[in-house]
């Protein structure tokens, strides 16, 4: 059943305490969850971004998002060249399992299947090796939520998929939050595609049963 909510609800809030978030990219936390991580002051969140540890501009600026996000983290540093060569999905778990602090959670967040805009394929890559380590108790969570977004094939920037299960309206102050990490701490512009995109409602597809996850996957995460 879809759940849209206001984002002073805070769903679910008192029966999910350990939260992992798993991205490609520093940014991608608050982008996608930025919100929902804001409005959860119960949550003790570990935000791991796979790719540009190596960075010198944007790890700083990923430490500094933490703290307004009051999260902890870590950073991995696999390739995100323009080429974008693709990473094996031993590449991709590996760096996960030596940078995860713990491997048991209450909720693991993460890219969609299909990504979150077109196209991706850091975000693909993602969403395909931790759905396939939930599913092998790798990572074991009792629930699984993937960002649910799309951008019409780039006809728009992207939105909130109205057919999630999970939408979360935020608050003013709390997009105003999250908006200002965007804008000030990693610096993208008012008119830049970031700061553009950046949503007001948040959406996510969500997950109890690996099996059901894995299934949507070897679908392209796209519903029939």
């Amino acid at each position: 059943m879809k759940k849209e909510v206001n984002s002073a609800e805070r769903p679910k809030a008192d029966k999910l305490k350990n939260i992992a978030v798993i991205v490609a990219h520093p940014d991608d936390e608050t982008l996608w969850a930025g919100g929902t991580i804001l409005n959860h002051y119960d949550w003790q969140v570990f935000v791991l971004s796979l790719c540009r540890g190596d960075d010198a501009d944007r790890a700083p600026k990923f430490k500094l998002a933490l703290k307004t996000l009051r999260a902890k983290g870590a950073m991995g540093c696999l390739d995100d060249g323009v080429q974008q060569t693709p990473l094996t999905p031993y590449e991709i778990q590996n760096t996960i399992l030596n940078l995860l602090p713990a491997k048991v959670y209450d909720l693991v967040i993460t890219h969609n299947p299909s990504g979150e805009y077109t196209y991706h394929r850091r975000h693909i890559e993602v969403s395909e090796a931790v759905i396939n380590m939930w599913k092998t108790h790798q990572i074991r969570s009792k629930e699984l939520w993937t960002f649910a977004y799309y951008d019409g094939e780039k006809k728009f920037y992207p939105r909130a998929n109205k057919k999630a299960p999970i939408r979360i309206q935020l608050t003013l102050p709390i997009y105003d939050i999250k908006y200002e990490i965007i804008n000030k701490i990693y610096g993208y512009p008012k008119e830049g595609w970031e700061a553009c995109t950046t949503p007001s409602t948040e959406a996510f597809w969500s997950f109890k049963d690996p099996e059901e996850a894995v299934q949507w996957l070897e679908k392209g995460g796209v519903l029939e």
